[in-house]
């Protein structure tokens, strides 16, 4: 089947970077790109309109944590001193008797088969209305990652998908604390879930899905696991994603244990290079809040060809920062994009990606729309080991992305001379009007075929209330939602006269 696209400002590639073709024609042939013209005359089977609009390659996350993340909603603007602004730890282990929450949903008790495929719906469709194509998952429970896969190939999005493992997990104790405690087989038992999962999926959903070996984070995982990682890296043939120098308590972890940096200790154990991708990896020696004389890790990432994938959001908003992106440019290092979290925008992630790398270098010529555009597309293709993602060439994969540039009641991108520059100062992912993924339709005016989109949405918000209703139950302080995380104002409840006006301005009664 031919597909013809007539933009537009089209995003094309020239066999090393990115070029602008000015009212291009991209024409498909399946699901492959068969070449981008200037004009095109001949017969196809669909013709798409996108004129006016941007007509770029589909973005590609590197770091995608499921869930609707109802978790990360009880620490905006709050949490406790003591996890350095770590999310996970506050939902990450409960109060003794109780069992902690998990991650990525709900409580381990409510976990139903209903509930993952409502997980897995609200990321794919998420991801997709946002212009992903492709997505890298980070260590997801096996009953999750199963429905997932399902709806990967249901949705016609392309996946990266394991489950993860670990050789410890935290424990709660009495006073708020938490202990690292050994799992009953140090994640051999995990390790050969995910090797299961890769060989029984990977190449399914007609090539959609594939593998990844997720020893979930550095600080969590033992020299053997990590070394049997490696072995099974190149058996696989997978790719491999940790989290590591994310975090400055397991910065001082691994410190204390190895007498080394996290990434020191991942060179030493032989987990790095091409198609290994570092979760956040801002706590490099280079990086000031570290202290570390002498520090070379951006040295070892640049040289080993090593990608770290950047979650800008996820780490601005708990008051840390990567520094910085320039310096990890200069060093060699391959930088892709992942949101992490919420929300799973990958055009915000560019924005603050572009405007956060300015301010740590102190230089408005830093961190530029072209480079986080590339992290997004080409950082994350070359992060999977894949020539045929991230670009719009002949012969690569048919995955593209259509952008409205000029809403007819929106005044937000105002005039455009650079569509790239646009996209990243004033676009956001409610822009992506058309999503293709191998040369297929899969979003159409931002219509996911039969979607009912408000219903997801309602039982979302439904599940995340339950959470919050019952976080004082296994909170390690017995805190309620309200007590951990206050409103950002009072609430008023409707039905009482609770303000009166006084001279022009409102007060309580």
């Amino acid at each position: 089947m031919r597909t013809v696209i007539r933009g537009g400002w089209v995003v094309a590639f020239n066999g090393g970077s990115h070029v602008l073709v000015r009212d291009g024609v991209v024409v498909i042939d399946d699901d492959v790109v068969t070449g981008v013209v200037g004009e095109y005359a001949g017969d196809a089977d669909v013709v798409i309109d996108a004129r006016g609009k941007l007509v770029c390659p589909g973005l590609i996350d590197t770091h995608v944590h499921l869930g609707i993340h109802a978790t990360h909603r009880l620490i905006a603007d709050s949490g406790r001193k003591d996890f350095y602004g770590q999310p996970f730890l506050h939902f990450a282990f409960a109060r003794p008797g109780a069992n902690a929450p998990d991650v990525r949903f709900d409580d381990r008790k409510a976990h139903n088969a209903e509930a993952d495929l409502l997980t897995a719906r609200f990321v794919v469709t998420e991801l997709l209305r946002n212009g992903v194509t492709t997505f890298v998952d980070v260590g997801s429970a096996k009953e999750r990652v199963t429905p997932t896969a399902a709806v990967v190939e249901e949705m016609g999005i392309r996946a990266y998908l394991s489950p993860g493992y670990e050789s410890e997990v935290f424990e709660g104790i009495d006073g708020g604390r938490w202990r690292r405690v050994p799992t009953k087989d140090n994640g051999e038992g995990e390790l050969r879930e995910a090797v299961e999962f890769i060989r029984e999926y990977d190449g399914s959903a007609d090539g959609r899905i594939r593998g990844i070996l997720v020893p979930e984070e550095l600080d969590y995982c033992s020299v053997p696991l990590l070394e049997k990682t490696v072995a099974l890296k190149e058996e696989l043939g997978v790719p491999v994603q940790t989290h590591a120098a994310y975090s400055p308590l397991e910065w001082q972890h691994i410190v204390e244990r190895y007498g080394c940096t996290p990434i020191e200790l991942l060179e030493r154990v032989g987990l790095l290079g091409s198609e290994v991708i570092i979760g956040h990896g801002q706590m490099v020696a280079e990086n000031p809040l570290t202290n570390w004389a002498g520090g070379r890790d951006l040295e070892i990432l640049g040289a080993t060809g090593t990608t770290v994938s950047h979650s800008p959001i996820n780490l601005f908003r708990r008051g840390r920062f990567l520094d910085s992106f320039t310096k990890y440019k200069k060093a060699g290092v391959n930088i892709a994009l992942g949101a992490d979290t919420y929300p799973r925008d990958l055009i915000m992630q560019m924005r603050w990606a572009s405007y956060v790398g300015k301010i740590m270098e102190r230089d408005f010529a830093a961190a530029t729309a072209a480079e986080v555009f590339e992290a997004a597309t080409l950082g994350g293709a070359r992060a999977l080991g894949r020539d045929d993602l991230g670009r719009i060439a002949a012969g690569a994969k048919a995955d593209i992305v259509i952008v409205g540039l000029r809403a007819p009641d929106s005044l937000r991108y105002g005039v455009i001379r650079d569509p790239i520059s646009a996209l990243v100062d004033c676009g956001i992912g409610d822009d992506v009007e058309t999503v293709l993924v191998d040369g297929k339709i899969v979003m159409s005016n931002r219509v996911i075929p039969d979607l009912d989109l408000p219903e997801l949405l309602d039982d979302a918000q439904v599940a995340a209330q339950h959470y919050w209703d019952t976080a004082h139950h296994w909170d390690p302080l017995g805190k309620t939602a309200d007590e951990s995380s206050p409103m950002s104002y009072p609430v008023i409840t409707p039905g009482k006269t609770l303000l009166s006006q006084v001279g022009g301005t409102s007060t309580p009664d």
